[in-house]
C-alpha cells in the first residue's frame, strides 16, 4: 500500500509540473471533482494502511494497558493521516460552490459559450468593468460609486485602467440599448443623470429594459459607448464585503501620501496616517471611499492604487493560505457575468497582468469636465492610452495638438485600434440641460496614462 501511494504521489507531482503553465485547469469542474474523489480515496487508503498495520502487529500480545495505549496511538494516527486529505476535499468543495454561486447567470441572460481552443473568440484585447457597489443601509438599491475599466492585452498582459467618475453626467447609450430611446440626448434620470445611477435606474425600470436585473448590462452599454470599447465582462464588489476580503488576505501595503480622515461628515471616526503602511480591511475601504477634505477625483486615484496593490500583493500562496476566509467573504460580496468555463483561462491571463505594464487614466477635471463631457475627447484619450500600452517603450507625455472641435478628435485614427471598439457615437457635444453649465473641457488632449508604480509608489 505504501508503494501504491508512492506511485500515486509521483504521478501527481508529474501532473502538477506539466500543468504549471496552465494553472487555470484546476478551476475546471471536472478537475475539482477528480481532486475531491482522489483525496477521499487517499484518506481511506491511509486509514486502511494504519489499521491493517496495527492488526498485523497483534496488539493482543500486549498487556491490557499496552493494548489501550497502542489503540489510542493507532486511532490518533488514523485521524492525523486522514486530516490533510479531508481538508483538501473540503477546500475544493468550498471553492467549487463559491464559483458556482458567483458565476451563476442572471435570470433571463444567456451566457456566451466558451470554446477551449479559442476562449477569447478571436479578440486581442478583453475589457473588464470593475465596479465598487455601495448598497449601505441608508440607500435604496445599488449605487456604483467606483467604476474602472481594465483593458487587457491578451498576448502581453499589458493593462490600461480607465477610471470614470461617479458624477459623470448625461452619458449616452448605443442604439442597441433600450435606454437609447428613453434618453436620446443623454442619461438624465433624477434631473442630474449621474453615471452611478444608471445601474439603479435600469434595475428599477424592468419594463424599459425588457426584464429584471439588467443594471449591469445598462452600465456596460453606457461605459463602453463612452470609451469606444466593447465591455466584455463585469465584476462587482460590495464595498463592505470588500473590507472582509482585505482582512482575509492579511491587509494591503499602501503608500498614503497624506492623512485621510474618514467617517461622518467631518472625518470624526478615524484618521489613516500618511506613510507606507499596511492597512486592514476597514482602513483600505475608507482609504478608497473617504471624501473628507477631498473629492471624488482624489478618491478615484486612491481606488486605482488599491486595485494595483491587490494585483501585485495577493499571490496564489496568500489565497491558498487564507482560502476559507476569502471564500466566506467573496460569496456575499462578489458578482460577475464571467462564465464559469472561462475562469480557467483567466488564471494565466491574470498571471501575465501581475508582471506586465499597468497604466492608468482617469477622466476628471481639468482633463474632462464631468458636467458637460467632451465625448470625442474621452474616446481619443482612450485610444491613445491603449496605443501607448501596446508599445514597449516607457510612457511619455502625449504630444497631440489641442483639439479645436469634437469633430477633429473623431476624425483622428490612431494606429493599432482595439478590435473590440464599438461604433462611434454622434460627434455632437452634450446638449445643454437644465442646471448644466455649457463649458468646454478646460484642458487640451495632452495627458498620457501613467504607471501605477509612479502614481502609487509601489
Amino acid at each position: 500500500m505504501l508503494a501504491t501511494f508512492g506511485v500515486v504521489l509521483v504521478t501527481l507531482v508529474v501532473l502538477v509540473l506539466r500543468l504549471k503553465d496552465n494553472a487555470g485547469v484546476v478551476l475546471r469542474g471536472s478537475t475539482m471533482t477528480a481532486v475531491m474523489a482522489g483525496a477521499a480515496a487517499c484518506a481511506l487508503a491511509w486509514f486502511a494502511l494504519v489499521l491493517l498495520s496495527f492488526v498485523a502487529l497483534r496488539p493482543q500480545r500486549l498487556p491490557q494497558t499496552g493494548q489501550v495505549v497502542s489503540g489510542i496511538v493507532a486511532g490518533v494516527l488514523c485521524v492525523a493521516v486522514m486530516a490533510p486529505f479531508a481538508f483538501t476535499a473540503n477546500t475544493i468543495r468550498t471553492a467549487s460552490q463559491l464559483l458556482d454561486d458567483v458565476t451563476a447567470p442572471v435570470e433571463g441572460s444567456t451566457p456566451v459559450p466558451v470554446h477551449a481552443e479559442d476562449p477569447w473568440n478571436g479578440r486581442t484585447r478583453v475589457n473588464f468593468l470593475l465596479i465598487g457597489g455601495d448598497a449601505a443601509g441608508n440607500r435604496v438599491g445599488v449605487r456604483t460609486d467606483s467604476m474602472t475599466v481594465a483593458s487587457v492585452n491578451i498576448a502581453t498582459g499589458n493593462t490600461v485602467l480607465f477610471s470614470l467618475p461617479r458624477n459623470l453626467q448625461y452619458v449616452r447609450f448605443p442604439p442597441t440599448s433600450p435606454l437609447h430611446k428613453v434618453f436620446p440626448n443623454g442619461f438624465n434620470a433624477e434631473g442630474q443623470g449621474l453615471l452611478n445611477s444608471v445601474w439603479y435606474y435600469a434595475d428599477n425600470n424592468p419594463q424599459v429594459m425588457g426584464g429584471k436585473n439588467r443594471g449591469a448590462q445598462a452600465l456596460k452599454d453606457a461605459i463602453g459607448y463612452t470609451l469606444g470599447l466593447h465591455i466584455d465582462y463585469y465584476a462587482m464588489v460590495d464595498m463592505y464585503g470588500f473590507a472582509a476580503l482585505i482582512d482575509a488576505v492579511g491587509g494591503l501595503k499602501i503608500r498614503v501620501e497624506q492623512d485621510v480622515k474618514w467617517g461622518g461628515k467631518f472625518g470624526t471616526a478615524g484618521t489613516i496616517k500618511a506613510g507606507y503602511r499596511t492597512l486592514n480591511g476597514e482602513e483600505v475601504l475608507w482609504y478608497g471611499r473617504s471624501r473628507v477634505d477631498s473629492d471624488d477625483f482624489s478618491r478615484m486615484a486612491r481606488q486605482r492604487c488599491v486595485i494595483g496593490a491587490l494585483a501585485q500583493q495577493v499571490t496564489p500562496a496568500t489565497v491558498l493560505a487564507n482560502f476559507t476566509k476569502i471564500a466566506a467573504a467573496a460569496r456575499h460580496m462578489f458578482r460577475t457575468d464571467i462564465p464559469r468555463d472561462l475562469l480557467e483561462h483567466l488564471v494565466p491571463l491574470g498571471m501575465k497582468v501581475r508582471s506586465a505594464k499597468i497604466t492608468s487614466l482617469q477622466f476628471v477635471p481639468p482633463l474632462i469636465y464631468t458636467g458637460n463631457p467632451d465625448w470625442a475627447k474621452i474616446r481619443q484619450l482612450t485610444k491613445d492610452a491603449i496605443r501607448e500600452s501596446m508599445s514597449d517603450r516607457n510612457i511619455v507625455a502625449a504630444t497631440a495638438s489641442p483639439m479645436t472641435s469634437a469633430g477633429s478628435a473623431a476624425s483622428a485614427t490612431p494606429s493599432g485600434p482595439s478590435p473590440s471598439a464599438s461604433p462611434s457615437p454622434s460627434v455632437s457635444r452634450t446638449p445643454v440641460v437644465a442646471g448644466a453649465s455649457p463649458r468646454r473641457t478646460p484642458t487640451t488632449n495632452d495627458k498620457a496614462a501613467k504607471s501605477l508604480s509612479e502614481l502609487c509608489g509601489f
